[in-house]
């Protein structure tokens, strides 16, 4: 019987560089802009840990080392074609840059093995378009 390990909920900080809320090319209205660089500033507060200047990342807060390539509790593979799913059990796929008559075969061959697929209901650019072929 396998074990499924489970990940530890806890409280850590998102760690965002120095001043992000003041300059929109840091990340203020973009959230993929926020993003974590460390201090250099001989005089920099954050660098030096002053107070109320938020975490800065260390290795205290990195996750157990059982638990720390999962996700959702199972081990994961990136798959780009069906030549890599064989021998595969008890894993979660990750289906990688493929065409949709590629990404078909994958997911029908994946729930034919009931290997679970972690980005199976990504959007594709035939999902945006209704009956009418027209944007939503």
């Amino acid at each position: 019987m396998v074990e499924e390990k489970k990940t530890v909920s806890r409280k850590k900080p998102k760690f965002l560089r120095t001043d992000w809320h003041k300059k929109i090319r840091l990340g203020r209205g973009v959230k993929k802009n926020q993003k974590w660089h460390g201090a250099k500033g001989r005089q920099n507060k954050f660098r030096l840990n002053r107070k109320g200047r938020g975490q800065r990342p260390k290795v205290g807060w990195g996750a157990p080392k059982g638990i720390r390539d999962l996700v959702l509790g199972i081990s994961v593979v990136r798959v780009e074609n069906l030549k890599e799913l064989e021998g595969l059990k008890n894993v979660g796929i990750i289906i990688g840059k493929v065409g949709l008559k590629k990404r078909k075969e994958i997911i029908a061959e994946a729930n034919r093995m009931k290997l679970k697929i972690l980005n199976k209901y990504r959007r594709t650019p035939l999902d945006t378009k209704d009956q009418t072929g027209q944007g939503k």
